[in-house]
């Protein structure tokens, strides 16, 4: 309805109803003659069927207008007749056109809605399976952490093991070197 009402207001302001000559339609629901004059008393030059497009002169008088028909032909008719807006005849080609396209466009976007609703499936299985790996990855982390720090303590372990070791046989080599027997000091006067 919104794009009808647009196409309405663009034709309404079309640079051709701008103009000196105006396009205009005859109602849909009327066949009227064309006369010579401004009036019933001229001769009937034609009819104008309802729904027609007509070029409006801009020059009236009393309750008629001059125009120019689809025909080429130059006339009066009773200005209650004309409409600026555009007839059922010529709507109605441009709104099953419209209609067409829409529905096109329906079809499309009913389609993609299936392609995306199957590429988020796709994506929400990838992300639960990059969700597993990264549990995984993070199990795997916390395990080679834990190892990381039992092999840490061992090692401080095995480094002060070692240090009472050598802690214990300096204390051992010290306890046995006071204990060996000292060399005696040869006298100075000896000679």
């Amino acid at each position: 309805m919104l794009r009808i009402l647009i196409i309405a207001g663009m034709m309404l302001l079309s640079p051709s109803l701008l103009a000196a000559n105006q396009t205009r339609y005859i109602s849909d629901d009327v066949y009227i003659y064309l006369h010579g004059g401004p009036g019933t008393q001229f001769r009937i030059l034609g009819s104008i069927e309802a729904g027609q497009e007509v070029t409006s002169l801009k020059e009236t008088q009393g309750d008629y207008s001059k125009i120019v028909d689809h025909k080429g032909r130059e006339g009066w008719v009773q200005s209650k007749m004309l409409s600026a807006k555009a007839s059922l005849r010529v709507q109605l080609p441009a709104i099953q056109a419209e209609l067409e396209q829409t529905k096109a466009e329906l079809e499309s976007a009913l389609s993609s809605g299936d392609n995306n609703a199957q590429e988020l499936r796709q994506v929400k299985s990838e992300l639960a399976a990059a969700q597993k790996a990264l549990s995984s990855a993070s199990n795997e982390r916390d395990s080679a952490k834990a190892k990381l720090a039992s092999m840490q303590r061992n090692e401080r372990f095995e480094m002060w093991k070692q240090g009472g070791f050598i802690a214990a046989g300096g204390l051992l080599l010290g306890i046995i070197i006071v204990y060996l027997p000292r060399p005696q000091r040869k006298p100075k006067n000896r000679w």
